[in-house]
């Protein structure tokens, strides 16, 4: 087993490192559809201190813009909360030297004594270049934060508050907000609140996966999201039934259930500038317990047609073959599963475009 390990982290590194690896050239008319990377991408990677020589750990943004970039993606997304004294100018400077997008995740002000905080991030990031910040309201899952429907009302009046509280920060420095369906808002509902808001400083960050969760069609949540587009999470994903309803696993793009170039396409036409960014996880995949009680806590009961159409999907789209999982992986085996993930989808994004 160790042997074939090896040989799996041995042949996953090749070509894949910095200082060895290059992606295809890109003709100069595809450089604007180069596509960037979410720093989620290498949740494993950023930060590590396993000690691994093809895989070392990215300790800051800089670690991490290069070999994005060294890898061929066109910009990166990533917190912003450690860009201060000198690496904010430095942060900066690598951005106009390798001429990629810089776009920041934020969390929003807790109450009106973390908005200076919230400032003070957001002035970075401008400072840094940036012109979109990316943001979320739940950090969690919807059907796993609250047990019932009043605990997720209360939770949706506190958020309209905070994003008033971002809101007005944002206009003022003239940066764009954009609120994540981070599996906490239905598309509808998140469009609501931005209707309501209406602001022109803040849209969506339209994450073409996260809704499988809360059973929605994915073409459908990218077509509502995307006239508020101001940034993407570009993914793919897998499903596959199990006991209690079904499992959801971000595979590599072309592998999965969403339909990418028409939602890339949409939430284009809407802002022909938005940057397409991938968030490819690597993880076990979640298991969406809809057969549960519990799990209906906070919805609507959706019509028994509506609900059997929609298992119906999750049985015709079933993943080829087992979803993938690291649980049974060392930690270089992961490191290395991340890499490949990433680059192959890069390679993919790059054919749908040429």
């Amino acid at each position: 087993m160790k042997s074939t390990r090896r040989e799996f982290i041995k042949t996953a590194s090749l070509g894949l490192l910095a200082t060895g690896f290059s992606m295809p050239a890109i003709p100069d008319f595809l450089k604007e559809y180069k596509m960037g990377i979410v720093v989620h991408s290498y949740g494993h990677r950023y930060g590590s201190k396993v000690g691994s020589s093809y895989y070392p750990g990215f300790q800051n943004t800089l670690d991490f813009m290069r070999h994005c970039h060294a890898i061929g993606a066109g910009g990166i997304q990533i917190g912003v909360g450690t860009w201060f004294g000198e690496m904010g100018k430095k942060v900066r400077e690598a951005r106009e030297e390798l001429g990629m997008y810089l776009e920041a995740s934020i969390a929003m002000p807790e109450e009106e004594a973390d908005v200076t905080r919230f400032e003070n991030e957001v002035l970075l990031a401008k400072e840094a270049g940036v012109k979109v910040i990316r943001t979320v309201c739940l950090g969690g899952r919807r059907y796993e934060n609250f047990k019932s429907r009043e605990e997720f009302v209360a939770f949706k009046a506190y958020s309209i508050q905070r994003i008033q509280l971002a809101e007005k920060v944002a206009r003022k420095h003239q940066m764009k907000l954009a609120i994540e369906n981070h599996k906490d808002w239905k598309a509808a509902e998140l469009v609501e609140i931005l209707q309501n808001l209406s602001s022109e400083w803040v849209g969506a960050t339209v994450d073409f996966g996260n809704n499988i969760s809360l059973l929605e069609y994915p073409d459908e949540v990218i077509e509502t999201l995307a006239p508020y587009a101001f940034s993407t999470h570009v993914k793919d994903m897998g499903v596959k039934e199990y006991e209690e309803g079904f499992l959801l696993s971000e595979v590599p793009l072309g592998k999965g259930i969403v339909k990418l170039k028409k939602g890339i396409e949409l939430c284009k036409s809407y802002h022909p500038e938005v940057n397409i960014s991938l968030e490819m996880i690597t993880r076990d995949p979640l298991k969406i317990p809809c057969f549960s009680e519990d799990y209906w806590k906070t919805f609507e009961n959706p019509s028994s047609k509506k609900f059997k159409k929609y298992l119906q999907m999750i049985s015709k789209e079933s993943f080829d073959g087992k979803l993938p999982t690291i649980s049974n992986l060392e930690e270089e085996e992961i490191l290395a599963l991340e890499e490949k993930n990433v680059v192959e989808c890069l390679r993919y994004y790059g054919k749908l475009n040429s």
